[in-house]
């Protein structure tokens, strides 16, 4: 049975989207590769953009942590490996989206590390502990989709079908 609930009512609050961000629609992907291991000691440096666009057939490897730091340069070091996903809709992924998976939120962006660059993304993503990709129930063919938060004046939130 997947464990999906390392999302939890925190992250949201935590990982506060910009004021800046206005309507999106919702970025989709699809898994390619399943990851299932974790560090301690990963030394990642989130990047100082709260934002990167995708575009479609793109891959990137897909990262969970429970840091919360936003900062330019913060140090990511507990992580565990969901997998590489394509990116089947191109758009904007913004820090503060919800991430689900086959339809279940898993966390939340948190940024972006770019050690592998130009060759793919690290995308970084908020949850209560580190998860895998077996744990977060992925395999290939999953569907990963990002999604803008609901918004704070009550809209349920923008993102388009």
């Amino acid at each position: 049975m997947p464990n999906r609930t390392a999302y939890g009512p925190p992250a949201p609050a935590l990982i506060e989207p910009s004021p800046e961000n206005g309507d999106k629609r919702t970025v989709r992907s699809e898994v390619v590769k399943v990851l299932r291991h974790r560090r301690t000691d990963r030394g990642m440096r989130l990047e100082e953009f709260a934002s990167r666009c995708v575009r479609q057939g793109e891959l990137h490897e897909l990262v969970t942590t429970d840091h919360v730091e936003t900062e330019e340069g913060a140090r990511i070091d507990r992580v565990g490996f969901l997998g590489f996903v394509e990116i089947s809709v191109a758009g904007v992924l913004d820090r503060g989206d919800i991430v689900l998976v086959d339809g279940e939120p898993i966390g939340t962006l948190l940024g972006f590390d770019a050690c592998h660059f130009p060759n793919h993304y690290n995308v970084l993503i908020h949850t209560a502990w580190t998860l895998t990709g077996p744990e977060a129930g992925l395999r290939p063919g999953s569907q990963v989709t990002f999604r803008p938060p609901p918004s704070t004046d009550g809209d349920p939130g923008t993102g388009r079908t």
